[in-house]
């Protein structure tokens, strides 16, 4: 089969969607399936073999971030000669409400088109104005996926029409082994105050989203009682400006990474004895929870939905109430004077992530192709 995909963000910067379709596309190609993915990068900018460049894109705000999109002349231009050059038989939108490339790909498409929803919101404004013009490009996809219930939620009561539930999925055996980084121990039996440990965070340093403000108000609580604790953040952002958030006794303890390259990513989550997660919201799934779940990491993350159902309500990984730096605090603390409780939770965290791996996710991807391919018998993609 010939899959066209669709990313609506750039390529450039590291993300959960990218990290879908550049998995999705891999775990396609492997058994046999030819596929080309169009995405926003520079026109420099280092792309895998099967993927090309719609032009560069802007920082957006979108879905409480600010998002990289490609909208406009150029890019459409580019899309509709990538799909008249591919001859899809089918072409996978990924967030096609979203002002970039799936927007401009369903308005210029015509054939078997599937899409896969991953934003989960309660408001957009900019959705609800959008409304009448986004309706007119969804009225065309097909076959619909939303990676979450809370993403088939927001389709629902904001877009209209259903999806099929089938989750993010994850390379497993990508993150199951690895060294510690340098300097780092890596998970061990220790337990107590003394011991030396190590939380770990990974996410864009720049989104306040993602909760990292308020792990640095829980380590202020627990560096200053754990002297042989460190925290280890990684992912991309202003280093100086997170710094200067801690107490000048603990900035030492806290070591920034920056954006780390996938090996590194893998390593990290090989290097601490707690990864937290202290995200706010606006998460449809948590692939950074699947990431360390497949890693082995104990993990400690709020109690938002869609994390709760990944770590199947707690068993596979400890939760804290959102938002709650001292919650976060004491519930780290059990964690870190708890080594039979750490090996627990990353046993549980290892079983449970199996659901999600790509070898079982694919599979229900291509059914989903399969079957709008059927519902158009000798249909392709073309352009209109």
């Amino acid at each position: 089969m010939r899959i066209g995909i669709v990313c609506p963000y750039t390529w450039n910067v590291p993300g959960g969607v990218q990290a879908h379709i550049r998995d999705l596309a891999e775990a396609l190609i492997a058994v046999g399936h030819h596929v080309s993915v169009i995405t926003p990068a520079d026109d420099d900018a280092a792309l895998p073999p099967y993927a090309v460049s719609a032009g560069r894109a802007i920082p957006v705000p979108y879905n409480g971030s600010v998002a990289r999109l490609s909208f406009g002349f150029l890019s459409a231009g580019r899309v509709r000669r990538w799909i008249r050059e591919g001859d899809f038989d089918v072409l996978h939108i990924h967030e096609p409400a979203a002002p970039s490339l799936g927007l401009l790909a369903c308005w210029v498409a015509d054939g078997p088109l599937v899409a896969t929803f991953h934003a989960s919101y309660e408001k957009s404004r900019a959705v609800s104005v959008s409304a009448p013009i986004l309706q007119s490009a969804l009225e065309k996809i097909t076959g619909r996926i939303a990676v979450s219930e809370a993403a088939r939620t927001t389709l629902v009561e904001h877009l209209g029409g259903d999806a099929v539930l089938i989750p993010n999925g994850i390379a497993t055996a990508r993150y199951e082994h690895g060294e510690p980084l340098p300097g780092w121990a890596g998970r061990t039996d220790a337990e107590g105050p003394d011991a030396p440990q190590a939380l770990g965070f990974l996410g864009r340093l720049d989104e306040p989203r993602k909760g990292l403000p308020v792990l640095l108000k829980a380590f202020e609580t627990l560096g200053r009682a754990r002297p042989g604790l460190r925290l280890l953040v990684a992912g991309p952002g202003d280093e100086e400006e997170i710094l200067a958030k801690v107490s000048p006794e603990l900035r030492d303890r806290v070591v920034m990474l920056g954006l780390v390259s996938e090996e590194d990513k893998v390593r990290a989550y090989h290097s601490v004895d707690v990864f937290v997660a202290p995200n706010l919201g606006g998460e449809s799934f948590g692939i950074v929870l699947t990431e360390a779940m497949s890693a082995g990491a104990p993990i400690l993350a709020s109690d938002i939905e869609a994390f709760r159902r990944v770590l199947d309500d707690g068993r596979a990984g400890a939760l804290f109430p959102t938002g709650d730096p001292a919650a976060l605090a004491e519930r780290a603390a059990l964690l870190l004077d708890d080594a039979k409780c750490r090996a627990d939770l990353s046993e549980q965290a290892r079983t449970a992530v199996r659901v999600y791996d790509w070898s079982t996710v694919a599979r229900d991807v291509l059914r989903v192709y399969e079957t709008v391919v059927v519902g158009v018998p000798g249909a392709a993609v073309t352009v209109s």
